[in-house]
């Protein structure tokens, strides 16, 4: 019997900058350390280091990495990650001192993508970005050839066999980028086959429940567990509410500093948000930085559709939903710890109206609520498509209030 794999143990490094106060510096490293979790690391300890910019040749000062360096052989660590991306020479310098593997935010993303790539198509796509990643740090990959200088003509093969292996990722790059267009085709004449439907699209930050919402309103059975990037492949599902049919996509989860290789590689599966008539935005309001997710969702979204298209704010996990009310002696700031669902409800979310939702997709609170939302917007634009239908939608709506 194989002997089960041991769990890597991993540190965590960030910084603390004038762009990046010490609360958003440990808000990030909370979610590398969900990252690392997903990806199955164990992490023992998370280090910030208080600067002005992050050092060009170490990302962090010699002091903090020899503090690292001290820890990483006192205590057994395997890996060390770094919640921004690094430059190839950062890597190599970094790896140098720890003598450990070393990551960044980014390659750790994409080793998640990788293992949760499901399809040809999601595999093509993450490994599109990984090569793309991985091409510039090339030399890093062949130090080892370094301690063969006293041999002559050692030097040359190491260089020669660089250029050897750029060469084979970039023929892989083409390859791929030609693939990964073939498949835009077909998915584009899949989209057009789907007829003038109204498409509706889940979107939001990754591990907000978008897949379990796909579930209850589609009764499909898309993989949904509380991890980062469960889903990756787009799943679409043909939904009636009522008398009305639409389509219903499920999305790539978004998350801060997503590598910009991976928008590009995941185009195709992107554009089901661009063809949607309809966005849902679901949003985990239980999450501590809820309103930043939502920021970053709204950021991507605009670098990924320019057009402006009907937005419904779901917010999800109510039942999950905590506060801590103040005592009535306490004189500090009100925080967004000491504001209830109902104090909520009642900031800039009033503006949005009858765009704003709230519910439980796991305890479906309010679900009735989001389908009778979800319909009354997919019949406006499905009535505008197909005028001669109207008849229909109030003689269905007048049985219904009988």
């Amino acid at each position: 019997m194989e002997e089960a794999q041991t769990l890597e143990r991993a540190i965590l490094v960030g910084l603390v900058t004038p762009q990046q106060n010490e609360r958003k510096a440990k808000e990030y490293l909370d979610e590398l350390a969900f990252l690392a979790d997903t990806a199955g690391a164990v992490v023992v300890r998370s280090f910030l280091q208080h600067t002005d910019y992050a050092n060009s040749k170490t990302f962090v000062g010699s002091g903090k990495l020899d503090e690292l360096a001290l820890y990483v052989s006192e205590n057994d660590i395997h890996l060390a990650i770094f919640d921004d991306e690094l430059s190839p020479a950062q890597l190599k310098n970094i790896e140098a001192v720890l003598k450990i593997k070393v990551l960044d935010r980014t390659n750790l993303i994409l080793d998640i993508f990788a293992s949760r790539a499901q399809t040809a198509h999601a595999k093509k796509q993450v490994e599109l970005a990984q090569l793309q990643y991985l091409l510039p740090r090339l030399t890093r990959m062949w130090t080892h050839l370094e301690r063969q200088r006293g041999g002559i003509g050692m030097r040359g093969p190491g260089e020669t066999q660089i250029e050897t292996d750029r060469r084979i990722i970039l023929r892989r790059i083409s390859l791929l980028k030609e693939d990964l267009a073939d498949i835009d085709n077909q998915k584009s004449i899949q989209r057009k086959n789907r007829g003038k439907l109204v498409r509706v699209a889940l979107v939001g930050y990754t591990n907000v429940g978008k897949s379990t919402l796909m579930n209850l309103i589609s009764k499909s059975d898309v993989f949904a567990e509380n991890k980062l990037f469960a889903t990756l492949d787009t799943t679409v599902r043909k939904v009636v509410i009522k008398n009305l049919p639409f389509l219903l996509t499920d999305t790539v989860g978004f998350i801060r500093k997503l590598p910009h290789g991976l928008v590009e590689s995941f185009k195709s599966t992107l554009d089901e948000v661009r063809e949607a008539d309809i966005l849902l935005h679901v949003v985990d309001i239980s999450h501590p930085a809820f309103e930043e997710q939502i920021e970053v969702v709204n950021r991507t979204l605009a670098e990924i559709d320019k057009q402006e298209k009907p937005q419904i704010v779901v917010f999800n996990k109510i039942d999950a939903f905590r506060y801590e009310p103040k005592a009535a002696d306490d004189l500090s700031p009100v925080t967004r710890e000491n504001l209830s669902l109902d104090d909520l409800k009642r900031t800039w979310m009033a503006k949005l109206g009858d765009k704003c939702l709230f519910i439980s997709a796991k305890d479906k609170t309010n679900i009735e609520e989001f389908k009778n939302c979800v319909y009354e917007n997919v019949k406006a634009i499905h009535t505008a498509r197909f005028p001669y239908n109207d008849f229909l939608y109030e003689l269905y709506d007048d049985e219904q209030n009988d």
